[in-house]
């Protein structure tokens, strides 16, 4: 699929971007799990360990317009003094040929000047805490090309923004490793949240190295010796003057730049590898710049990394007639939501770094389409670990500083024991729910008691009308105002707890004296939820703490809500002809080319008594745009009600290949799902926004799988809703399920042809698949 700024390779695993001038900053976030790395179309970005945010390694500054802060090679010709950029930025306008091929867990920069053609891969090894940068210069003239290569990046070292550089820099002390050939630096100062002491009083404990494969013949340190008085960086002193002025020490503004002399004869090539990382101590710093030392050793990084990938994107392979769809469940979806959200956590819209309790839970879930449950788990285990022995759980906390905001929030909790939920129905094994993993607070209990305390405090915080309570904000942040006084109420949270005290009860782990409670619970809230949050032609959202409600017909702004809708539907909440009512009133009024808007109309005015999300301008992001996290469970609850066309359609219509075909519209990478797409009161309507860090990459996933082809986990095994959207005749979905991996083809019966269901050859009439045997292959023909 290709648009005016560049098109998907053909085996699908790279998307090459063919000029800078992108609408947006077009980028790729490339994560190990730890140390990561991110890069836009014109060679910008920046570089972190562990959190992007308290701990990044070098300067950015957040300005998607400019896109001009990041870590860059400088090409100069020693004979002519030219000088240019291997990438766009800072200094690439002379450049006669360039493209941008972004691959998972690499990007390749490839440019051409005269006859010199440069291809600079950068990468993260797998296994270390460290970036590689594999340049290949090729000689296509016959001349003797005499080269200069000076390298620049900006060292932060620490909490980012280092909004106060003139005090900041006063910490870093750089230097140069001659035996190594290597640039290294370290900061005295770290200024991290929440700790105990003096503030101001603790060191950075890492120390920082750049490193080349070949001998430097200059080094730099120091920003202003590099630059030059009132330089910039698109005309730099050193690349003026072709040398570098060999400065170190703890005087200057600290950068890393190293001077690498290439003398290349006519048709001959070069390849060097430039590293850059962190390591606790100097000695282990300079043995990971040894480690990286050959380019061969990069070769071999490259190709672990080619692997990594492809073993955990294989897992799903899906064929089917809409080509954006296989491209995106092919691995594009599973690469966002594992090297974007819960490895990097960051992204150029949002540079994060935090876990949000919500939030990596459900990203984690990616890892169960994946058949990696263990890692799923392990996500659990985390967030378990941060809930309060009330119940309650942290917010957001940060890594590193192991602090965070205690959750006001009302649905926060019950995440953990929808996570929960869907494991055991991926894998069947109730004995995670008998681990001992500890509260926040101290003491320990098992994860089903984690659970059940989040379950306690939900069921708790109800209304007089037994509703429940909003607080500062249910799954929705920007309604931080409607209920912090205790008397707001939420429809949204009555459905997500009554699906959640629903599924629970049918689990084999509960006594019965728990399972009859939770089914009297969910029929209360079932009552009172219909009873009272029923506007006639859908449920309302919300009440305020003063009454207010938001979502109906009677408001003039705000009236109609998505999640309240399609959550009635896949709760089981509510009755049969309002579940069809509310998703019609959803149609009518929310539906549009772009995808189904969170709520509409947008509001127009702040409202105090609403919260930030009416502080947004209307129609941009949850004030009345498409929010695609919730656009999600549209899909979702579509296939609920009128099955695979209904829930095609909506999927296609906020597809990001789909969408890229415009543009200049759209904005947004056409690989990667945004957060938000504006919606028809912006001034941009359709533009895709707040890309890469999104809850949505996930959520898309599962809403392929489970909502437009309808294969779903559930305890007893595979259950495959067998339908086809119109003017389809087929797919195909290799999925695996417990060890075992099913190929499953779903087609129109031929003439003639009687609809059934075999699995490898024998008729299967049973509501799920049989369970293979882990290491099995099963074959699953089934015709409709």
């Amino acid at each position: 699929m290709q648009n005016d700024y560049g098109y998907f390779s053909e085996d699908g695993k790279e998307y090459i971007i063919t000029r800078p001038d992108t609408p947006m900053p077009w980028i790729n976030v490339i994560s190990n799990g730890d140390y990561g790395l991110v890069l836009s179309q014109a060679g910008s970005g920046y570089s972190w360990l562990t959190h992007a945010s308290l701990n990044r390694i070098t300067r950015w500054e957040q300005d998607l317009v400019r896109d001009d802060w990041g870590k860059y090679l400088y090409l100069r010709d020693a004979d002519s003094h030219e000088f240019w950029s291997a990438g766009w930025q800072p200094c690439g306008g002379t450049l006669e040929f360039y493209q941008v091929r972004h691959g998972m867990g690499y990007s390749v920069v490839e440019a051409r000047r005269g006859n010199l053609e440069s291809q600079l891969t950068y990468l993260v090894p797998p296994d270390d805490p460290c970036e590689l940068w594999l340049l290949r210069l090729q000689n296509r003239g016959r001349r003797l090309r005499k080269l200069q290569l000076f390298t620049y990046l900006e060292w932060l070292l620490g909490a980012a923004p280092d909004w106060h550089r003139e005090f900041h820099r006063l910490f870093i002390e750089a230097w140069y490793d001659d035996t190594h050939g290597a640039l290294l630096a370290t900061k005295a100062m770290w200024d991290l949240p929440g700790q105990p002491g003096v503030h101001w009083n603790r060191s950075w404990p890492y120390v920082a190295f750049h490193s080349s494969s070949q001998p430097p013949a200059g080094f730099e340190s120091d920003k202003g010796a590099f630059m030059g008085r009132n330089g910039r960086l698109s005309e730099p002193r050193a690349l003026g003057d072709g040398r570098s002025l060999n400065t170190q020490g703890r005087w200057g503004d600290a950068i890393g730049s190293l001077q690498v002399n290439v003398t290349l004869p006519p048709g001959e090539a070069v390849e060097l590898v430039f590293t850059l990382g962190v390591a606790d101590d100097t000695e282990q710093a300079l043995a990971l710049a040894e480690r990286y030392r050959q380019p061969a050793a990069a070769h071999q990084a490259l190709a672990a990394v080619r692997r990594t990938w492809q073993e955990i994107t294989g897992r799903i392979v899906v064929e089917t007639p809409d080509p954006a769809l296989n491209l995106m469940a092919n691995g594009w979806l599973q690469y966002q939501a594992i090297s974007g959200r819960l490895w990097g956590r960051t992204a150029y819209y949002q540079t994060g770094g935090a876990y949000g309790f919500r939030d990596q839970l459900q990203d984690s879930l990616v890892w169960l389409l994946l058949d990696r449950p263990e890692q799923t788990l392990a996500q659990i285990r985390l967030h378990a670990a941060h809930q309060f022995q009330d119940g309650v759980v942290f917010h957001w906390w940060h890594p590193l500083a192991e602090w965070g905001l205690r959750s006001k929030h009302s649905d926060d909790l019950l995440w953990l024991p929808f996570a929960a939920m869907c494991y055991l129905h991926e894998t069947g094994s109730f004995d995670c729910l008998e681990e001992e993993i500890p509260f926040w607070d101290g003491g320990v209990a098992t994860l089903r008691e984690h659970c059940l305390r989040a379950f306690r405090v939900a069921l708790q915080r109800r209304s007089e009308r037994g509703l429940p309570l909003i607080l500062e904000g249910d799954w929705n942040d920007g309604l931080n105002a409607v209920g912090p006084a205790g008397r707001g109420e939420s429809i949204w949270m009555a459905h997500f707890l009554y699906y959640l005290l629903t599924g629970w009860a049918s689990l084999p782990i509960l006594n019965e004296a728990d399972q009859a409670r939770f089914r009297t619970e969910a029929e209360a809230l079932r009552e009172a939820t219909n009873a009272h949050g029923w506007d006639g032609a859908w449920y309302w959202r919300a009440t305020t703490d003063d009454g207010a409600i938001l979502g109906s017909d009677q408001q003039p702004e705000g009236k109609i809500f998505l999640n309240a809708q399609t959550w009635a539907v896949l709760s089981g909440l509510a009755p049969a002809d309002r579940a069809h009512q509310a998703m019609a009133s959803a149609r009518e009024h929310l539906y549009t080319a772009y995808g189904p808007l969170l709520f509409a109309p947008g509001y127009t005015r702040p409202d105090p008594k609403i919260g930030y999300l009416s502080r947004y301008a209307p129609g941009a992001r949850e004030n009345g745009g498409v929010y695609v996290h919730a656009a999600c469970w549209a899909v979702l609850a579509e296939r609920r009600l009128h099955g695979a066309e209904a829930a095609y359609a909506t999927w296609r219509s906020f597809c990001p290949p789909w969408r890229g075909q415009e543009p200049e519209v759209y904005a947004a990478e056409p690989y990667v799902m945004p957060g938000n797409v504006s919606g028809p009161q912006s001034a941009t309507p359709g533009r895709g926004g707040w890309t890469w860090y999104t809850g949505s990459a996930a959520w898309y996933l599962r809403a392929a799988i489970e909502g437009v082809l309808g294969v779903e986990a559930r305890l007893l095994g595979l259950h495959v809703q067998a339908d086809l959207p119109a003017g389809w005749k087929e797919f195909r979905l290799q999925r695996s399920f417990r060890g075992a991996l099913y190929h499953i083809h779903v087609r129109q019966a031929l003439e003639g042809e009687q609809p059934g269901c075999t699995v490898d050859g024998q008729a299967c009439q049973t509501e799920c698949l049989p369970v293979a045997a882990a290491g099995s292959v099963s074959v699953v023909e089934i015709v409709i």
